[in-house]
């Protein structure tokens, strides 16, 4: 058999979002409108003596702080994405961000069921005529600054092209080559730190509403207790979506395998010509990037290449290590 160059195989490891410069834009401009309106809110509260107005500016710092923990996060993995210190890429930074910041949304939520319960308590005089504007202010700043956020959301997308080709020779060389290509989609490809963005800003929406809702219902019947009641509601809303982010990013950051569907895929590829998958790690790298590492036992005269083209279908494998282990026929090792 003539001597064949083994093949080198180079790994990148920029792991980053495809749409990860325009998030990064997205969530400043989100940022310069919060913080206008929450200097307006604090600056216009001070001069015309309204600690409603005041409040409510400092309440919308808390989401000012949460989406400069997310910009930073896009500079950051951005401009450190080809560091060597990194091993694996900053792919994971935005779930880091996220992580933290349903952190910050959990407290927030428990802050809110606080003060609800001491409402209940002891309620407290209610100044509807500046606090129901403040409330539709609140809201439209809010939606205005999801309609930003959301703009040009690309969702997770598979591809699947199936080309066979056979071909005639003298020789009768039989050629096959699959083309087709499966990204990743669902959470896989989710971008949690924007996803940690959005959440901030819709939890906010959500909340004014509730308490829009309740301040005209106070106001329309007398039902002071309207007021705590959707302020419970509505952290038990803001807690729910802060576990669920929790989950999410606590199992990317520790590794967790994050497509069981694809794992099997993975395995049927490998296996359905006899060989046998002796271990497998798959794991997300950055949204819609996964690593894997593979252990494959033959009795073939096959080597890491054969099988690193059986799986270059698979589009989201942005970093994949192969061992092989030669078998006896038998089956021995």
């Amino acid at each position: 058999m003539p001597n064949q160059a083994a093949e080198i195989v180079r790994h990148d490891h920029f792991f980053l979002a495809s749409d990860h410069a325009r998030n990064e834009h997205r969530v400043w401009w989100v940022i310069w409108l919060c913080g206008a309106m929450m200097v307006a809110e604090i600056v216009g509260g001070w001069l015309f003596g309204s600690l409603a107005l005041i409040a409510d500016g400092l309440h919308m710092s808390t989401h000012a702080g949460a989406l400069l923990l997310a910009a930073f996060a896009y500079r950051y993995a951005r401009h450190h994405a080809d560091d060597p210190r990194f091993s694996f890429g900053t792919g994971k930074l935005g779930d880091l961000a996220g992580f933290t910041s349903a952190v910050v949304l959990a407290m927030i939520s428990l802050f809110i069921l606080y003060e609800a319960v001491n409402r209940f308590l002891a309620p407290v005089p209610i100044h509807f005529a500046a606090a129901i504007p403040i409330a539709f202010v609140g809201l439209v700043v809010n939606l205005a600054s999801a309609v930003i956020l959301s703009a040009g959301h690309d969702h997770g997308h598979h591809h699947d092209h199936d080309h066979h080709h056979d071909h005639d020779h003298d020789h009768h060389h039989d050629h096959r080559h699959d083309h087709r290509h499966e990204h990743a989609h669902g959470a896989g490809a989710r971008d949690n730190n924007m996803r940690a963005a959005v959440m901030h800003v819709a939890a906010d929406a959500a909340v004014s509403v509730l308490v829009i809702a309740g301040l005209l219902l106070a106001r329309s019947f007398g039902w002071l207790w309207m007021d705590p009641l959707v302020g419970i509601v509505g952290a038990i809303v803001i807690a729910s979506w802060a576990a669920r982010l929790i989950r999410d990013t606590t199992g990317i950051l520790l590794d967790m395998t994050p497509d069981t569907a694809l794992q099997e895929r993975l395995r049927g590829t490998i296996e359905n010509d006899g060989d046998e998958l002796a271990d497998l790690h798959l794991w997300r790298l950055g949204p819609g990037h996964f690593g894997a590492i593979l252990s494959v036992a033959t009795a073939e005269a096959r080597d890491a290449a054969y099988y690193r083209h059986r799986l270059s279908r698979f589009a989201s494998l942005s970093h994949l290590t192969i061992e092989v282990q030669q078998r006896q026929p038998g089956g021995a090792m």
